[in-house]
């Protein structure tokens, strides 16, 4: 069963003709609307930006070394004590 959601927001873009008829064309090819074509393929291109800038990959050296970190954590310096100290006088 195919679930729909509805589309309560407006995209307006204005393009040169030459740019229309590609997408006009390229969206033909592959049997959708103009607006479903675009919206698709600006989706795909902004989950994978989104992904790439909100996602850390680490190879399985750096990985270790990471979770080594983790469950050995070294004791805070003098400057993150002074900045722990300023955050909860602020917070306070």
């Amino acid at each position: 069963m195919e679930t729909t959601m509805t589309k309560e927001s407006r995209l307006n873009i204005r393009c040169d003709s030459y740019t229309r008829q590609l997408l006009d064309k390229a969206a033909s090819y592959v049997h959708v609307s103009i607006s479903e074509f675009v919206l698709s393929n600006a989706l795909a291109s902004a989950e994978r930006i989104v992904q790439e800038h909100e996602s850390i990959t680490l190879n399985p050296k750096d990985f270790e070394s990471f979770l080594a970190a983790l469950d050995a954590p070294s004791a805070p310096n003098a400057a993150l004590d002074r900045a722990f100290k300023r955050h909860a006088d602020q917070v306070r």
